[in-house]
């Protein structure tokens, strides 16, 4: 078993050696993801990981945003069920949501929680009604303000039966960690991984609560762009809903992501690619390994 500090480098032959479950049937098959998160503001977060979990195979797409963005949202994403969720004055989703999201938290196979949530405190209230209602095997990604959240409140995954991957950026990171990275992203993933008992995507670096690592190499400067990262969770939240164990949808989900990047780069440049841009690419980054 590797160590934090010897990940192993995440290449296409490792990746076809560790394939994809291809499920049989209907979309149903293929499970549901339900996206919460967006504000007022934001909306457009929630699109980029809802479409990014179709891509990778998800089979049902559902969306959870302030109500005053629902319909429009809707009309954006028509292949998504779209609910609106209470929200503050200042366009927050407010930290009391509905019972109608607990039943479809509760029917989900992957809730992700937090892209285009803008308020910390909120979100720590939404965070905990999720986890309640989530079933004891419905998968969980965390990211963005839904990672502010875990940090002020550490011991919020603490006993609970959900799989989870956390998919922070530098800056979330440093929030979980309660200090800077450091150099060593694989030995700060490793740190997550074991203090929130979860496995965590970092900046390519994956790490699981058994000591396991991977290190995607791939990754360029481009995918330093808005939106980024919800398209990563949105990847690995669709992974999980075909079936994928969290490990494996982490490894899968980190190499979608950056060969997607690098698949535009000859059209647009190192760093003139959209992060929307990148949905198109996902389906054949996969197929192609």
């Amino acid at each position: 078993m590797p160590s934090p500090s010897e990940p192993i480098v995440i290449t296409p032959r490792l990746l076809r050696d560790w394939p994809l479950p291809v499920p049989e049937g209907g979309k149903d098959a293929r499970g549901t993801v339900l996206v919460v998160g967006g504000s007022r503001f934001t909306p457009g977060a929630v699109l980029l990981a809802g479409i990014a979990a179709l891509r990778a195979g998800a089979g049902v797409l559902q969306l959870a945003v302030t109500e005053s963005t629902a319909t429009a949202l809707s009309m954006q994403v028509p292949e998504a069920m779209v609910i609106g969720l209470p929200e503050t004055a200042g366009g927050s989703v407010a930290g009391r949501p509905s019972d109608r999201l607990a039943e479809l938290v509760g029917d989900a196979q992957v809730v992700a929680v937090g892209p285009g949530l803008d308020n910390v405190e909120e979100t720590g209230k939404l965070l905990r009604f999720v986890l309640d209602a989530a079933g004891p095997r419905t998968a969980m990604v965390l990211d963005a303000y839904a990672l502010g959240a875990l940090s002020r409140e550490p011991d919020l995954l603490a006993g609970r039966p959900q799989p989870v991957v956390l998919t922070p950026n530098l800056t979330e990171a440093h929030y979980l960690l309660g200090r800077e990275p450091g150099e060593d992203l694989s030995r700060a993933a490793a740190t997550l991984a074991e203090r929130y008992q979860a496995v965590v995507s970092l900046f390519g670096h994956i790490a699981t609560t058994d000591g396991r690592g991977w290190r995607e190499e791939s990754g360029d400067a481009g995918l330093g762009t808005s939106g980024s990262g919800d398209v990563r969770a949105g990847i690995v939240a669709g992974l999980l809903s075909r079936g994928t164990d969290p490990a494996q949808a982490a490894c899968w989900g980190a190499y979608a992501h950056a060969v997607s990047g690098l698949r535009l780069a000859p059209r647009f440049g190192r760093i003139g690619f959209l992060a929307r841009e990148l949905l198109d690419e996902v389906p054949s980054t996969l197929a192609a390994i």
